[in-house]
């Protein structure tokens, strides 16, 4: 069981620490259905959810733009029709920082909200 979800994003700015190699490996277990993907070489966590229908998905989308808004830390959100698709990664250093993973642990409890 992961305590990420219950763990706050802290303040990131542009020489805050990548996540160490094994750092990514001992988070991404806590965090089994993400998938660590490199766009345009950055490192960043995705992970796509599917619903039965726009509305579902649109909704679970808005649960999550609430919680990126508490933690104020933002992810790419795209909503299609049975399917979100969603992708973290931090601005600020163009890469992965402790708060992805957080808030893919966070993102994970809105299915169950």
């Amino acid at each position: 069981m992961s305590d990420l979800d219950s763990m706050k994003c802290e303040a990131c700015h542009a020489d805050a620490p990548k996540v160490s190699d094994d750092e990514l490996a001992s988070l991404l277990r806590e965090i089994p259905d993400w998938t660590p993907v490199t766009k345009d070489g950055v490192m960043m966590l995705q992970r796509e959810y599917t619903f039965k229908n726009f509305k579902q998905a649109l909704a679970f989308t808005n649960r999550v733009g609430e919680i990126a808004e508490q933690e104020k830390h933002h992810p790419e959100l795209i909503t299609e029709w049975g399917k979100v698709t969603v992708t973290w990664w931090t601005h600020a250093i163009n890469g992965l920082h402790k708060n992805d993973f957080i808030m893919a642990a966070k993102t994970d409890t809105v299915l169950d909200a």
